[in-house]
């Protein structure tokens, strides 16, 4: 298996510090050559808005969607979210999203860096007790479509979520010190 990472901009490299942890070929991901091969994608968290220009500046916007279209499995993490919503509410008006996800997202809706925080998640489909959300300028998930599945909350509103192949979570479980979140999503792929 051959998972790539997104790594324009954000926390591509503690992702691929728990793919390595759990012995999978990850390949960071920067043009169009890059994603060819990958069984899966992940989409770190970082600067949403930087982000989008860098997929248009490298020319990947257009073969990622595609891929995504066509049933590339991905996990998008806080501004990794964003970017796979199918709207983003508060986003530039050149920022589009692939719209991976059939979701809403607000950008830093938990509030600036210094409101940044930790909480215990209970996570459907995770044994092991509760998992350690770390929330930093996260997105708020504000709508979801019918046919998107909630896995986890935190004070009654969505954290983490999957439609098909697609995960998102508004939190970075590759900060988290907990590998269970990317392990789970990889089982989804075997």
């Amino acid at each position: 298996m051959k998972v790539g990472v997104l790594a324009l901009q954000g926390a591509f490299r503690e992702h691929r510090e728990v793919l390595d942890a759990l012995g999978v070929d990850a390949v960071e991901v920067r043009t169009p050559e890059h994603l060819g091969g990958a069984d899966a994608l992940i989409l770190p968290g970082g600067e949403s808005t930087t982000v989008s220009r860098l997929l248009d500046t490298s020319g990947l916007r257009a073969p990622l969607a595609v891929a995504l279209a066509d049933g590339l499995p991905a996990f998008g993490t806080c501004a990794g979210l964003i970017l796979l919503a199918r709207e983003v509410l508060d986003g530039r008006p050149d920022q589009v999203p692939l719209a991976a996800v059939d979701l809403a997202a607000r950008r830093n809706a938990y509030g600036r860096q210094v409101d940044s925080f930790e909480a215990p998640l209970a996570v459907r489909a995770l044994s092991g007790g509760p998992f350690p959300g770390v929330f930093i300028r996260a997105p708020a998930i504000v709508s979801l479509g019918p046919h998107v599945e909630v896995l986890a909350e935190h004070d009654g509103e969505p954290v983490l979520a999957r439609e098909g192949a697609v995960w998102v979570s508004t939190f970075h479980p590759e900060l988290a010190g907990d590998l269970r979140l990317h392990e789970r999503f990889l089982q989804e792929l075997t």
